[in-house]
Parts: structure tokens; sequence; C-alpha cells
């Protein structure tokens, strides 16, 4: 699964794939794809670092990259306290009888919330490149649309290429003008934030938009077969994401959890605000219904959302209230069947991509003879 732009960055397959957990982009490295780490979790910067030794220590000399939550235009210079400060009353109410409607009991003194989405704000990005920076990282992607040009042109100082994600045409070309490197054509298929247009058409789409620059195929995708049809479709590679929840190397800390994706199928998912406050694809759960409601109060806009759920979000994990459990995942959670180690994931991945391309090969060679 060669391609230009998997050669130029020397990778043995264009297979990109974004994960939250070291371990995992690590794996991904190591079997010949090319492994992005999502630092959106990292507030403090000292454990981005202590990551960023371990992937050292354990990609084998091969390229790793960096995935952060950065706007492009100039955040406000606010401090989480003074967010949280906006979130109504109401909705904190809700939360709480939400919670208690389903019994779910409060985080065991002394335990912090491990879930917070404050990489959203610039102070707290720019930390995680400060860090960043200091490692020899392939590539910088973005999740929330362009970084801002001083970020893009300081990834350009160290020779490092930056990505962001695009959900249509018009979001691609405005990345083209920002000066990206790679542009990630997310489909609508796709888990967490994603647009309305669906994989099979936005691909091309972005294509003839931004050509000559590579674009990587994303949203509903974890067959080599479904690679093919990416590469097909003119793309240099495949962003995957939602594949890697159910490996063996992923730590999701909860066994609920995870027989809840292996046992979900293509329909168990919906695009909510009930999360982070913008549209993002996750499992279907008490949850995002009760968020959903009409009678409900409604999501707030992000980052207010994020910031009202955090803990709840926490103490759902750390009980493991199965009717409530959900994460980020994408269509393709119905293929997430069994268990497998990233490195089996990646021989499934090039059969299939082998038995896709004899398949059209042999089509050819009827249809012309």
């Amino acid at each position: 699964m060669e391609t230009e732009l998997s050669k130029r960055l020397g990778v043995e397959h264009a297979i990109f794939g974004f994960t939250p957990f070291p371990a995992v982009a690590a794996a991904i490295s190591r079997a010949g794809g090319f492994g992005v780490l999502g630092a959106v979790r990292y507030t403090a910067p000292g454990d981005l670092a202590r990551d960023l030794d371990w992937m050292q220590e354990h990609t084998g000399g091969r390229p790793y990259g960096l995935d952060v939550v950065m706007p492009a235009g100039k955040a406000p210079g606010v401090t989480e306290s003074e967010v949280e400060a906006m979130i109504p009353e109401g909705h904190r109410r809700f939360v709480g009888d939400l919670l208690a409607a389903h019994g779910v009991p409060p985080l065991p003194e002394g335990e912090a919330s491990g879930w917070r989405i404050t990489g959203w704000m610039e102070h707290v990005a720019r930390s995680q490149l400060d860090v960043a920076f200091d490692y020899p990282i392939g590539l910088l992607a973005n999740a929330l649309g362009s970084p801002p040009s001083d970020v893009v042109a300081r990834a350009h100082d160290r020779n490092v290429p930056v990505a962001a994600l695009a959900g249509s045409a018009a979001h691609a070309r405005r990345h083209a003008e920002a000066g990206i490197d790679i542009v990630v054509a997310q489909g609508y298929e796709a888990g967490g934030h994603t647009g309305e247009i669906a994989s099979m058409v936005l691909t091309p789409e972005v294509v003839d938009a931004v050509g000559p620059l590579p674009v990587l195929a994303a949203g509903g995708i974890g067959s080599g077969e479904q690679i093919a049809a990416g590469l097909a479709l003119g793309a240099q590679g495949v962003w995957l994401g939602s594949i890697w929840l159910t490996t063996t190397e992923a730590d999701l800390h909860s066994r609920a959890l995870t027989a809840k994706l292996l046992a979900a199928g293509s329909g168990d998912t919906v695009r909510s605000r009930a999360l982070t406050g913008k549209p993002a694809r996750q499992l279907r759960t008490a949850w995002t219904d009760a968020w959903d409601d009409p009678d409900g109060p409604g999501a707030l806009p992000m980052p207010l959302q994020g910031l009202l759920v955090a803990e709840a979000v926490s103490r759902i994990q750390r009980w493991e209230t199965e009717p409530l459990l959900g994460t980020p995942v994408g269509q393709i959670v119905g293929r997430m069947t069994s268990e497998r180690s990233v490195q089996q994931v990646f021989d499934d991945l090039t059969r299939g991509f082998e038995r896709a391309v004899d398949r059209v090969q042999r089509i050819a060679g009827r249809s012309g003879s």
C-alpha cells in the first residue's frame, strides 16, 4: 500500500492511524503505518513529554505524529474556571438528575476527573506544541480546521508537514490557502467530530478541490477493500481512528465498554452534541438519548458542554454504568467484532487490499479482452 505520500514520509503502508493511546500509535508505526497520537487529553505538558519519551523508545525509529485541537482564529483569553462559570445551573441539575436516575456513584474521595476537554484552548494547544517540537515528530495534524498561520510556519521551519481535517470541499480549499500540506477528507461515517457528507462523495470532491495536495480518505474505513476504494477515488492514503479502539494495545480502562463496541452494529452510532457540544459520532446510549431528547435542555456549545459533562463522563466510566457508557466511534464499529493486536489489524488490511486489487485487475483484464 505504497503511494507517493507514504514514500515521502518514510512509511511502508499509506495508513495513518489516529489514536489517544501511545501504545497503539507506536504499534501502528512499527507495523509500517504512521501512528498519530491525539494530544487533546494532555493538559499537563509533563504528561505529554512522558508519553512522547515512551513513543521514542517504542517506535523502533519509525515516524510518528501528533494531533492537536487548535482553532485557526485567536481564541478568547479566558481561563477554564471563567468558562465553567458560563454553564447554566439548569444544565448542571440535568446532569445530576441523569446520573442519579441511573444510580451512578460519585468518584472516590481524592480521585479527580480524568476526562477534561481543555485542549481546545489556545494556550493549552500551544503548550503541547512547545513540548512536541522538542521531539522528531513527522507530522502535525489539526482536528479543528487549519491551525494558526504562525503554527503552520513553526512546523514548516522544522520540516514537519501539517495535516488538517475537512468535511467539505470548501473546508479543504481553505486548508490549501492556509498552507496545509495534507488534507484529511473525513466523511459522515467517521467517529468523533464529523460533517454531513459521506466518504464516497467527499473524497473525490476534495481530491479535485485541492490537487495536487495529497488527500487522505477517512470515515467508515476498516478493511483493505475500503482502503483500495479510497485510493481508487484519488486519495494518497487513509486515516483510520475507530478501528484501533478494540485492539489489544488500546487502554479503554473498561471491559464493559470494549464489550459494547464488539457487540455494536453499524447502525448503533449517532451523531450527537452530547459529549462536546459539536456534532460527534459516538455509540448511541441512554446518555445521548437524554441529551438529544427535545424535552431536555439541549447541549451547550463547545467548549461549555465538554466542561459540563467532564466529571459525569469520568463517573460513568469509573463505575462502568452500562446504559450510559459510550465513546466516540464511527459506523465501522459493525466490523469490529473481535479483539486483535494492531499487527493483526494490519495483516487483515493488507490481505483485503490485495484481494481488492486482484479483483479489479481481473475485471479490467476481462473487459479489455
